[in-house]
């Protein structure tokens, strides 16, 4: 299980370090791609492999299914941590998940996957999530807490 949030600085070359806690579960080769909400996601090759096959079991003729896949899987790479830990996070991505313009990145854990944020995306993302935290905990009727 991933959990925590660490903040980590880019380099020039657009290459980010990965915790070494989430590297350990991660494993050699993990799957980067575009995430919700404006981040992106990082999944284990076991657990990728149980998207993809959800993915693939949608109904082909509904619009939402192919366009859902189609970002998905079309924004994936496969990532290789180097020496150093780090990632290189592909210049599409950094573009669609506000990396660009950062330096700084919040890398989170949450649960299966990695998610990997901009500072500014992560702060607004938390600040609204923060105020409407015991809503959506009542929302959602059977989380045990």
């Amino acid at each position: 299980m991933f959990m925590g949030e660490y903040r980590h600085s880019l380099d020039e070359k657009g290459r980010l370090f990965i915790p070494a806690r989430f590297r350990e579960r991660l494993g050699p080769s993990f799957v980067i791609t575009r995430g919700l909400d404006g981040c992106l996601f990082l999944f284990p090759s076991d657990t990728w492999k149980v998207v993809e096959e959800r993915l693939a079991a949608l109904p082909v003729n509904r619009a939402a299914s192919r366009a859902f896949s189609r970002l998905l899987f079309s924004g994936a790479s496969e990532c290789e941590p180097d020496r150093q830990g780090r990632i290189l996070l592909p210049q599409p991505l950094r573009a669609y998940a506000g990396l660009e313009e950062e330096k700084e990145a919040v890398v989170v854990g949450v649960s299966q996957r990695v998610e990997i944020w901009s500072v500014s995306r992560w702060t607004a993302y938390t600040n609204e999530a923060s105020a409407d935290f015991a809503k959506l905990a009542e929302e959602m009727v059977d989380m045990p807490l």
